[in-house]
């Protein structure tokens, strides 16, 4: 039997809000079938805490309680949309977006989705295959404060953190700031190669997270008002922000590379 604290998301996207009202600031966003841990509760609302450790305010609405038809990452023959319509048992037809978890007895109709055993199979866990998702699949989508979904919109950790996620299976921090904690060697500006975190700020404050993706360029989520774009980062503004990179991912795609010092 399910932890009665443990909550499943029932919404194929659910946002994350600041405080316990309508109308609050939101802070991230999480999709159906993602469990989150409930920490305190204020009916309608519940504080929770997703699988990134970033909590915030969810109308109970959002929610259904975990149950044995709902897998979870651990549970090998649970599968993962990759952008896909599905029949639920109760007769109810969705769409449900990429990274999303389907119910157990969901029937799939349209688009595709693959087990969590095969998810490296399919999705390398490299950097040179995370660069080209990003660029290939997220160019253009909006900039949404608090987001971390295709379908509303990201901010700039929100891009990071749904990348490595659906991508490679790696669960980062949802701030910037958090996410350059994440262990990792410090990689030297000239040894850059793709899938490498870049880290942009002032006075060794880190406000802003991108991906490198290759000659020079890295893809992020930029500003209020933009999209996930391009930039290269010997531009002056970017240049004169950049703090230092990361590595996060084991084998990457430049090994042979010399790390700088941590």
């Amino acid at each position: 039997m399910s932890d009665p604290a443990t909550l499943i998301v029932d919404a194929a996207v659910a946002p994350l809000q600041a405080e316990p009202r309508a109308g609050s600031e939101q802070v991230s966003q999480t999709l159906a079938g993602h469990r989150l841990m409930c920490l305190e509760r204020r009916d309608p609302w519940l504080r929770v805490r997703a699988a990134d450790g970033y909590e915030g305010w969810l109308h109970q609405g959002y929610l259904a309680p975990a149950s044995a038809s709902a897998p979870d990452a651990s549970d090998a023959v649970g599968r993962i949309s990759l952008g896909c319509t599905v029949r639920e048992r109760n007769g109810r037809v969705r769409t449900l977006p990429l990274g999303a978890v389907l119910d157990s007895d969901a029937v799939l109709v349209h688009g595709d989705a693959v087990q969590f055993g095969e998810r490296t199979e399919r999705f390398p866990p490299d950097g040179a295959a995370i660069a080209h998702s990003a660029m290939e699949l997220f160019q253009g989508t909006p900039y949404q404060w608090g987001g971390n979904t295709p379908e509303s919109g990201f901010d700039c950790s929100g891009l990071v953190d749904y990348v490595f996620r659906t991508s490679a299976g790696v669960v980062l921090p949802r701030q910037s700031g958090e996410i350059a904690d994440v262990d990792g060697p410090k990689i030297s500006a000239d040894r850059l190669a793709p899938g490498d975190l870049l880290f942009f700020g002032s006075h060794h404050h880190v406000s802003h997270v991108a991906i490198y993706v290759g000659q020079g360029r890295f893809v992020h989520a930029p500003n209020s008002g933009g999209t996930v774009r391009l930039d290269k980062l010997d531009g002056d503004y970017w240049h004169s922000h950049f703090l230092y990179a990361k590595r996060v991912l084991e084998g990457g795609a430049a090994d042979s590379a010399t790390m700088a010092s941590n």
